[in-house]
């Protein structure tokens, strides 16, 4: 089942934080070829010179409910960065099916979203095949397993300080911390192509675990601004 999008973003209304999300997720953790994760992961340059690197996240996500209504989204995170709030993930490549996400992602926690189609496929095999194209030219086409038995997964047992988001927009840094339950089992990273033109080249990686949240649901708080240091 496909969600398209559209060529132009509409009038969009704001969607203040905090949100609240529902849906399923893929999460993987790579570890990248350093001079890839360095130069070829879309890292901003305002954030540049902060990156500590190492581990990277790749989600490709379904969500039935939010404060905009469903969208599927395909986000990678290269590492965590220095700030004054200590080390944190930064999101530098992300799609969504919903400009109401685009528009209000950047307003409300600097998050670079990106408008995309989105494609979820079920294979015979069992697996799930997750693609992702702009203007109809498929740049991101990932295929994914789970199995096991469910557990359930809750953030609460992560300290903040090791969920927090930072993003930079404007010259100003966004903070967040996310939170998110559901029931989580193993899963597999079968295939992937993308186009390294609009996302990193993750087939390129060495995975370290992946996770499939089913049923999960996600807050996402108002963000804490500040003026961002100079470089």
């Amino acid at each position: 089942m496909s969600q398209s999008a559209g060529s132009h973003p509409p009038d969009v209304k704001p969607a203040p934080a905090p949100w609240t999300l529902a849906g399923d997720a893929t999460i993987v953790m790579l570890e990248l070829p350093g001079p890839l994760l360095e130069e070829q992961s879309f890292i901003p340059e305002a954030l540049r010179p902060r990156f500590e690197g190492r581990y990277s996240l790749l989600m490709a996500l379904d969500y039935a409910s939010s404060n905009v209504g469903p969208y599927r989204e395909l986000l990678f995170i290269p590492g965590r960065f220095r700030t004054r709030r200590g080390l944190c993930w930064s999101i530098s490549k992300i799609y969504v099916s919903s400009w109401d996400s685009v528009v209000n992602g950047q307003r409300n926690w600097g998050i670079p979203k990106e408008h995309a189609d989105f494609e979820i496929a079920r294979e015979a095999d069992g697996s799930e095949r997750f693609r992702a194209s702009q203007g109809g030219e498929v740049f991101a086409d990932l295929r994914f397993a789970a199995a096991g038995p469910s557990l359930p997964a809750s953030s609460a047992l992560v300290p903040a300080r090791l969920r927090r988001l930072v993003h930079h927009r404007d010259g100003h840094d966004y903070f967040c911390a996310p939170t998110a339950r559901g029931s989580a089992r193993h899963a597999r990273l079968i295939e992937a192509r993308v186009d390294p033109a609009r996302m990193p080249r993750v087939d390129e990686g060495r995975v370290v675990f992946a996770a499939r949240l089913s049923r999960f649901q996600a807050e996402f708080p108002v963000a804490d601004v500040e003026l961002a240091p100079s470089s």
